[in-house]
């Protein structure tokens, strides 16, 4: 079978990062994991375990190493990375330096990562997940749902303006869709999945064949009439969906202070 960017770019990330800090594994998280990655849509979501916390020269090296990829591996430019610290894989939720992208920031690898880790994580270099990373804490997971739905998601359906990008729509309604069968079944599941289970929970069918149609296919750029009520029913309706949710799953809560971006 002949090798594809998002191989060349992960044979690349596996064999050079290694040269500029101590790696003890690469794994893959995410679509790439899970069996619903689109070429040219989809992240590339990796975790890099290294010998211990990264510092000023070794960030620097390590920049240096990402942006060449960047410049010369088209599939580069959807490559994410968190670099966690041996020690540090027992801490829940911590920040970790991390490239995405085109930058070096800290973001936390949230239990839903972890989860999906353990479950089926892929692993391109040393150990798999199971023999690194400890188990999630009993209700550790659906704590971490509940609050991302009440804290970010749910305020974010007050700021109409944010609706009008198709990355707000499609994350809003695919985020509803998993986090509930998480909550209702335990299980994770891929965005496909939230797809197909997107008309049973009352999504509009034009606003999920909108979504299945940008992730799938090649759709015709939109009209502003079209975005402006898309933007409408879908936050309508994540809105409802979450109050929902988080009533029905014991945490009504309705009002904190989300963030700004998805």
């Amino acid at each position: 079978m002949a090798e594809t960017d998002t191989d060349a770019v992960l044979e690349r990330f596996v064999s050079e990062v290694p040269l500029v800090v101590p790696v003890v594994a690469v794994w893959a998280h995410g679509s790439l994991a899970l069996g619903d990655f689109q070429p040219g849509r989809s992240d590339l979501d990796l975790i890099a375990v290294v010998e211990s916390p990264l510092e000023g020269e070794q960030m620097n090296r390590l920049a240096s190493v990402h942006r060449r990829l960047l410049g010369e591996e088209p599939a580069a430019a959807k490559l994410h990375c968190s670099y966690m610290a041996r020690t540090a894989l027992p801490g829940a939720e911590e920040d970790h330096v991390t490239w995405a992208h085109g930058t070096m920031l800290e973001r936390p690898v949230t239990p839903v990562t972890r989860r999906e880790l353990l479950d089926g994580g892929l692993t391109l270099h040393g150990p798999p997940p199971a023999e690194l990373l400890p188990p999630l804490a009993c209700g550790q997971l659906e704590e971490f749902i509940r609050r991302d739905l009440a804290e970010f998601w749910l305020p974010a359906t007050g700021r109409p303006w944010l609706w009008l990008r198709d990355v707000w729509v499609d994350l809003g309604l695919l985020v509803l869709a998993r986090a509930t069968v998480t909550l209702r079944d335990g299980q994770l599941i891929t965005k496909g999945e939230a797809l197909a289970e997107l008309p049973a929970l009352g999504a509009p069918a034009d606003v999920v064949r909108d979504i299945r149609e940008r992730r799938y296919a090649d759709p015709e750029p939109i009209s502003h009439l079209w975005r402006v009520r898309r933007a409408a029913r879908a936050r309508a309706f994540v809105r409802r969906g979450i109050k929902r949710t988080l009533a029905t799953s014991g945490n009504p809560q309705e009002s904190p202070t989300g963030m700004d971006e998805p």
